[in-house]
Protein backbone atom coordinates (compact mmCIF):
# COMPACT_ATOMS: atom_id res chain seq x y z
CA UNK A 1 0.00 0.00 0.00
CA UNK A 2 2.98 2.24 0.84
CA UNK A 3 4.61 1.94 -2.41
CA UNK A 4 1.93 1.97 -4.33
CA UNK A 5 1.16 5.57 -2.53
CA UNK A 6 4.61 6.53 -3.43
CA UNK A 7 4.37 5.61 -6.65
CA UNK A 8 1.28 7.82 -7.35
CA UNK A 9 2.62 10.76 -5.67
CA UNK A 10 5.28 11.42 -8.54
CA UNK A 11 2.17 10.75 -11.26
CA UNK A 12 0.29 13.21 -9.70
CA UNK A 13 2.82 15.80 -9.16
CA UNK A 14 3.65 15.31 -13.02
CA UNK A 15 0.37 15.63 -14.02
CA UNK A 16 0.04 18.94 -12.04
CA UNK A 17 2.89 20.03 -13.44
CA UNK A 18 1.77 19.86 -17.41
CA UNK A 19 -0.95 21.30 -16.17
CA UNK A 20 1.46 24.42 -15.36
CA UNK A 21 3.23 23.75 -18.88
CA UNK A 22 -0.48 24.06 -20.55
CA UNK A 23 -0.93 27.49 -18.48
CA UNK A 24 2.61 28.59 -19.90
CA UNK A 25 1.46 27.38 -23.22
CA UNK A 26 -1.64 29.29 -23.36
CA UNK A 27 0.21 32.43 -22.04
CA UNK A 28 2.65 31.97 -25.07
CA UNK A 29 -0.59 31.79 -27.35
CA UNK A 30 -2.45 34.60 -26.20
CA UNK A 31 1.33 36.48 -26.62
CA UNK A 32 1.27 35.34 -29.95
CA UNK A 33 -2.65 37.41 -30.63
CA UNK A 34 -3.15 40.78 -30.09
CA UNK A 35 -2.67 41.76 -26.98
CA UNK A 36 -4.68 45.17 -27.77
CA UNK A 37 -7.33 43.57 -28.94
CA UNK A 38 -7.29 40.73 -25.65
CA UNK A 39 -7.33 43.98 -23.91
CA UNK A 40 -10.16 46.01 -25.47
CA UNK A 41 -12.55 42.73 -25.04
CA UNK A 42 -12.11 43.21 -21.65
CA UNK A 43 -11.88 46.58 -20.55
CA UNK A 44 -8.07 46.30 -20.83
CA UNK A 45 -8.36 45.00 -17.51
CA UNK A 46 -8.46 48.64 -15.55
CA UNK A 47 -5.99 50.10 -17.57
CA UNK A 48 -7.16 53.70 -18.81
CA UNK A 49 -6.56 52.76 -22.25
CA UNK A 50 -3.72 51.80 -24.39
CA UNK A 51 -2.15 55.43 -24.67
CA UNK A 52 -0.68 57.85 -28.05
CA UNK A 53 2.54 56.59 -27.50
CA UNK A 54 5.46 53.75 -28.44
CA UNK A 55 6.04 53.72 -25.08
CA UNK A 56 2.64 53.45 -23.68
CA UNK A 57 1.72 51.04 -26.35
CA UNK A 58 4.72 48.55 -24.26
CA UNK A 59 3.23 49.63 -20.84
CA UNK A 60 -0.56 48.45 -21.95
CA UNK A 61 1.08 44.95 -23.51
CA UNK A 62 3.03 44.78 -20.19
CA UNK A 63 0.13 45.35 -17.98
CA UNK A 64 -2.15 42.86 -20.58
CA UNK A 65 0.50 40.21 -20.70
CA UNK A 66 0.36 39.98 -16.36
CA UNK A 67 -3.35 39.97 -15.94
CA UNK A 68 -3.56 37.00 -18.63
CA UNK A 69 -1.04 35.58 -16.50
CA UNK A 70 -2.13 35.81 -13.18
CA UNK A 71 -5.91 34.63 -15.02
CA UNK A 72 -4.10 31.20 -15.45
CA UNK A 73 -2.21 30.93 -12.60
CA UNK A 74 -5.95 31.89 -10.49
CA UNK A 75 -7.64 29.50 -13.06
CA UNK A 76 -5.02 26.67 -11.69
CA UNK A 77 -5.27 27.45 -8.51
CA UNK A 78 -8.65 27.72 -7.77
CA UNK A 79 -9.04 24.29 -9.77
CA UNK A 80 -6.71 22.41 -7.56
CA UNK A 81 -8.86 24.34 -4.46
CA UNK A 82 -12.26 22.68 -5.87
CA UNK A 83 -10.51 19.47 -7.01
CA UNK A 84 -9.62 18.88 -3.34
CA UNK A 85 -12.84 19.82 -1.97
CA UNK A 86 -14.44 17.29 -4.44
CA UNK A 87 -11.93 14.21 -4.35
CA UNK A 88 -11.04 14.36 -0.73
CA UNK A 89 -14.44 15.38 1.66
CA UNK A 90 -15.39 13.84 4.14
CA UNK A 91 -17.08 10.12 3.24
CA UNK A 92 -16.98 8.66 6.56
CA UNK A 93 -15.85 8.70 10.33
CA UNK A 94 -12.12 6.66 9.45
CA UNK A 95 -9.39 9.54 9.40
CA UNK A 96 -7.83 9.51 5.75
CA UNK A 97 -4.16 8.79 5.41
CA UNK A 98 -2.01 10.70 7.23
CA UNK A 99 1.34 12.18 5.06
CA UNK A 100 4.35 14.36 6.92
CA UNK A 101 5.06 16.09 3.31
CA UNK A 102 5.29 15.47 -0.65
CA UNK A 103 8.60 16.35 -2.19
CA UNK A 104 7.65 16.91 -5.79
CA UNK A 105 4.60 19.16 -4.49
CA UNK A 106 6.62 20.86 -2.59
CA UNK A 107 9.83 21.42 -5.06
CA UNK A 108 7.03 22.28 -7.44
CA UNK A 109 5.16 25.13 -5.13
CA UNK A 110 8.43 26.65 -4.46
CA UNK A 111 10.05 26.78 -8.30
CA UNK A 112 6.83 27.60 -9.84
CA UNK A 113 6.56 31.41 -8.09
CA UNK A 114 9.93 31.78 -8.53
CA UNK A 115 9.54 31.23 -12.20
CA UNK A 116 6.57 33.45 -12.66
CA UNK A 117 8.40 35.94 -10.10
CA UNK A 118 11.28 36.42 -12.22
CA UNK A 119 9.70 36.33 -15.46
CA UNK A 120 7.33 39.28 -14.46
CA UNK A 121 10.70 40.88 -13.46
CA UNK A 122 12.49 40.54 -16.60
CA UNK A 123 9.39 42.31 -18.74
CA UNK A 124 8.98 45.15 -16.38
CA UNK A 125 13.17 46.00 -16.17
CA UNK A 126 12.81 45.46 -19.95
CA UNK A 127 9.95 47.83 -20.28
CA UNK A 128 10.97 50.52 -17.61
CA UNK A 129 14.50 50.09 -19.31
CA UNK A 130 12.87 51.13 -22.81
CA UNK A 131 10.60 53.89 -21.13
CA UNK A 132 13.18 55.88 -19.61
CA UNK A 133 15.85 55.58 -22.51
CA UNK A 134 16.92 58.95 -23.80
CA UNK A 135 18.24 58.47 -27.37
CA UNK A 136 21.41 60.86 -28.14
CA UNK A 137 20.01 62.97 -31.16
CA UNK A 138 16.18 63.72 -30.33
CA UNK A 139 14.21 65.02 -32.91
CA UNK A 140 12.42 67.51 -31.11
CA UNK A 141 13.42 69.09 -27.67
CA UNK A 142 11.09 70.91 -25.81
CA UNK A 143 11.40 72.71 -22.29
CA UNK A 144 8.91 72.31 -20.21
CA UNK A 145 9.01 75.24 -17.24
CA UNK A 146 6.35 75.34 -14.41
CA UNK A 147 5.30 77.77 -12.15
CA UNK A 148 2.50 78.91 -10.23
CA UNK A 149 0.03 78.88 -11.59
CA UNK A 150 0.63 77.73 -15.02
CA UNK A 151 3.24 76.24 -17.76
CA UNK A 152 5.26 77.62 -20.64
CA UNK A 153 6.67 75.19 -23.79
CA UNK A 154 9.97 76.07 -25.40
CA UNK A 155 11.22 74.72 -28.16
CA UNK A 156 14.63 74.70 -28.51
CA UNK A 157 17.47 74.03 -30.93
CA UNK A 158 19.40 71.39 -28.85
CA UNK A 159 19.72 69.71 -25.62
CA UNK A 160 20.72 71.35 -21.75
CA UNK A 161 20.75 74.63 -20.38
CA UNK A 162 22.81 76.30 -23.16
CA UNK A 163 20.71 75.63 -26.17
CA UNK A 164 18.59 78.20 -27.27
CA UNK A 165 14.53 79.12 -27.21
CA UNK A 166 13.48 79.29 -31.09
CA UNK A 167 9.72 79.98 -30.10
CA UNK A 168 7.83 79.41 -26.80
CA UNK A 169 4.31 79.52 -25.89
CA UNK A 170 3.19 80.61 -22.22
CA UNK A 171 -0.64 79.78 -20.75
CA UNK A 172 -2.48 82.85 -18.60
CA UNK A 173 -5.59 82.50 -16.85
CA UNK A 174 -8.00 83.17 -19.46
CA UNK A 175 -5.43 80.53 -22.03
CA UNK A 176 -5.43 77.67 -22.02
CA UNK A 177 -1.95 77.00 -23.13
CA UNK A 178 -0.92 74.40 -26.32
CA UNK A 179 1.78 71.87 -26.52
CA UNK A 180 2.03 71.32 -30.43
CA UNK A 181 3.69 68.19 -31.69
CA UNK A 182 4.39 65.87 -34.40
CA UNK A 183 3.94 62.39 -34.22
CA UNK A 184 7.14 59.67 -35.45
CA UNK A 185 9.20 61.98 -33.90
CA UNK A 186 11.37 61.13 -30.98
CA UNK A 187 10.38 64.42 -29.00
CA UNK A 188 12.75 64.65 -25.65
CA UNK A 189 11.71 66.89 -22.35
CA UNK A 190 13.40 69.06 -19.78
CA UNK A 191 11.55 70.27 -17.15
CA UNK A 192 12.53 72.76 -14.82
CA UNK A 193 10.22 74.83 -12.48
CA UNK A 194 10.59 78.61 -11.29
CA UNK A 195 9.50 77.67 -7.52
CA UNK A 196 7.90 74.53 -5.97
CA UNK A 197 7.91 70.94 -7.38
CA UNK A 198 5.26 70.83 -10.20
CA UNK A 199 4.21 67.27 -12.73
CA UNK A 200 4.01 67.74 -15.47
CA UNK A 201 1.20 64.66 -16.86
CA UNK A 202 -0.65 63.99 -20.04
CA UNK A 203 -3.30 61.05 -18.76
CA UNK A 204 -3.45 59.60 -22.60
CA UNK A 205 0.62 59.48 -22.16
CA UNK A 206 0.11 57.09 -19.34
CA UNK A 207 3.58 59.10 -17.96
CA UNK A 208 3.91 61.45 -15.52
CA UNK A 209 6.97 63.27 -13.74
CA UNK A 210 7.58 65.43 -11.48
CA UNK A 211 9.35 68.99 -12.30
CA UNK A 212 11.50 70.36 -9.36
CA UNK A 213 12.74 73.56 -9.11
CA UNK A 214 16.75 74.68 -9.00
CA UNK A 215 19.06 73.12 -11.35
CA UNK A 216 17.83 69.32 -11.35
CA UNK A 217 16.46 68.54 -14.26
CA UNK A 218 13.90 65.46 -15.41
CA UNK A 219 14.54 64.53 -18.63
CA UNK A 220 12.50 61.80 -20.83
CA UNK A 221 11.24 61.12 -24.32
CA UNK A 222 8.48 59.97 -25.93
CA UNK A 223 7.40 59.23 -29.52
CA UNK A 224 3.60 59.96 -30.10
CA UNK A 225 2.31 58.14 -32.92
CA UNK A 226 -1.97 59.17 -32.79
CA UNK A 227 -2.56 62.25 -33.57
CA UNK A 228 -5.18 64.49 -31.46
CA UNK A 229 -6.12 66.66 -28.50
CA UNK A 230 -5.57 65.46 -24.85
CA UNK A 231 -5.42 67.24 -21.88
CA UNK A 232 -2.59 68.02 -19.91
CA UNK A 233 -2.50 68.67 -15.63
CA UNK A 234 -0.49 69.46 -12.84
CA UNK A 235 -0.11 66.14 -10.82
CA UNK A 236 1.88 67.39 -7.81
CA UNK A 237 -0.24 69.45 -5.13
CA UNK A 238 1.53 72.75 -5.23
CA UNK A 239 -0.86 75.17 -3.85
CA UNK A 240 -3.75 77.05 -3.80
CA UNK A 241 -4.99 77.33 -8.02
CA UNK A 242 -2.86 73.58 -8.79
CA UNK A 243 -6.13 72.64 -9.97
CA UNK A 244 -6.16 75.56 -12.88
CA UNK A 245 -2.47 74.03 -14.05
CA UNK A 246 -3.62 72.99 -17.37
CA UNK A 247 -2.71 72.75 -20.81
CA UNK A 248 -3.16 70.51 -24.11
CA UNK A 249 -1.21 68.70 -25.91
CA UNK A 250 -1.73 68.99 -29.50
CA UNK A 251 -0.35 65.72 -31.74
CA UNK A 252 -0.07 66.73 -35.58
CA UNK A 253 1.41 65.49 -38.49
CA UNK A 254 5.23 66.41 -39.36
CA UNK A 255 4.07 68.61 -41.85
CA UNK A 256 1.76 70.70 -40.02
CA UNK A 257 4.44 70.87 -37.33
CA UNK A 258 7.00 72.10 -39.65
CA UNK A 259 4.46 74.81 -40.39
CA UNK A 260 3.29 75.65 -37.22
CA UNK A 261 6.77 75.92 -35.83
CA UNK A 262 7.48 78.02 -38.79
CA UNK A 263 4.92 80.35 -38.25
CA UNK A 264 6.07 80.82 -34.37
CA UNK A 265 9.47 81.35 -35.35
CA UNK A 266 8.10 84.45 -37.99
CA UNK A 267 6.39 85.81 -35.36
CA UNK A 268 2.75 84.30 -34.89
CA UNK A 269 1.34 83.77 -31.85
CA UNK A 270 0.42 80.31 -30.67
CA UNK A 271 -3.51 80.97 -31.85
CA UNK A 272 -2.40 82.79 -35.19
CA UNK A 273 -0.02 79.70 -35.93
CA UNK A 274 -2.72 76.83 -35.43
CA UNK A 275 -4.92 78.92 -37.40
CA UNK A 276 -2.40 78.70 -40.18
CA UNK A 277 -2.44 74.89 -39.93
CA UNK A 278 -5.99 74.69 -40.32
CA UNK A 279 -6.61 73.80 -36.20
CA UNK A 280 -8.67 75.19 -34.01
CA UNK A 281 -6.46 78.14 -32.23
CA UNK A 282 -7.55 77.56 -28.45
CA UNK A 283 -8.05 74.87 -26.35
CA UNK A 284 -10.74 72.13 -27.17
CA UNK A 285 -10.41 69.37 -24.00
CA UNK A 286 -10.68 72.00 -21.45
CA UNK A 287 -11.31 75.42 -20.66
CA UNK A 288 -9.49 77.94 -17.76
CA UNK A 289 -11.37 78.06 -14.64
CA UNK A 290 -13.39 81.13 -12.71
CA UNK A 291 -10.19 82.69 -10.46
CA UNK A 292 -12.22 85.96 -9.93
CA UNK A 293 -14.62 83.97 -7.58
CA UNK A 294 -17.83 86.00 -9.01
CA UNK A 295 -20.08 83.35 -9.31
CA UNK A 296 -23.15 83.60 -7.81
CA UNK A 297 -23.38 80.38 -5.69
CA UNK A 298 -19.74 82.26 -4.14
CA UNK A 299 -21.08 85.68 -3.75
CA UNK A 300 -24.37 83.76 -2.40
CA UNK A 301 -22.23 81.92 0.14
CA UNK A 302 -20.08 84.33 1.36
CA UNK A 303 -23.51 87.00 2.21
CA UNK A 304 -24.52 84.09 4.29
CA UNK A 305 -21.49 83.66 5.67
CA UNK A 306 -21.24 87.17 6.35
CA UNK A 307 -24.89 87.28 7.97
CA UNK A 308 -26.41 89.76 5.57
Amino acid sequence: MGAKSSAARPRAAARIAGLGLSGAGLLMLLSGCSIEGFGKAFGNFGWPSRGVSLQAHKMYDLWIASVIAALIVGIFVWGLIFWCIIRYRKRGDELPVQTRFNMPMEVLYTVTPILIVAVLFYYTAIVQTDVDKLSKNPDQVVEVVAFKWQWQFNYRDGMGKDANTVASTVGSADVIPLLVLPTGEKIRFEETSKDVIHSFWVPEMLFKRDVFPGSVRNVFEVTLDKEGRYVGRCAELCGTYHAFMQFELVVVSPDDFDKYLAAKKSGATTQEAMIAIGKEPYAVTTEPLNTRRQSSSWNQSNTVAAGK
